[in-house]
């Protein structure tokens, strides 16, 4: 039996609202976001095509939050690579909850630089990347 964990989530989608920027007690920047995703395939609605959609809930931490709040607002294009992640938790009334969410590692741009509106920022980087997850440099041993 493989022992093969693998938890790799990439989704490309619009955020359903502006980003807020939030700090946890011990002053850590969090955000939880919607990004709406199209689904590929449309029905027919009155003679128009009409197609469905997700909404993804995902939550970046650190500086990964700051660079989405700082670049981003509602209507975004987004692309997120992360992890699935489900939380459970019970209420006042004994009742169970369960939410799935998308843990980000990293965020980027899907719109190009002139698709910017007059008087928005010109200065655009290219990505968020966790540095965690930046690539091991040339010669270094791999821990595994």
């Amino acid at each position: 039996m493989s022992n093969l964990n693998l938890n790799k989530v990439v989704l490309c989608g619009r955020l359903t609202a502006d980003p807020e920027l939030k700090q946890t007690q011990s002053g850590v920047s969090v955000m939880s976001f919607n990004l709406a995703i199209n689904r590929k395939f449309a029905r027919e609605e009155n003679g128009r095509k009409v197609y469905d959609a997700d909404f993804i809930t995902c939550v970046a931490w650190r500086q990964c939050a700051e660079f989405i709040s700082k670049y981003f607002k509602k209507g975004s294009s987004l692309c997120v690579t992360g992890s699935l992640q489900t939380r459970t938790w019970t209420d006042n009334d004994n009742v169970k909850h369960y939410a799935t969410e998308v843990i980000v590692d990293e965020a980027m741009f899907v719109d190009s630089r002139s698709d910017n509106k007059p008087g928005e920022a010109e200065y655009v980087p290219e990505a968020y990347t966790d540095p965690k997850f930046e690539d091991v440099p040339a010669g270094e041993q791999l821990p595994f």
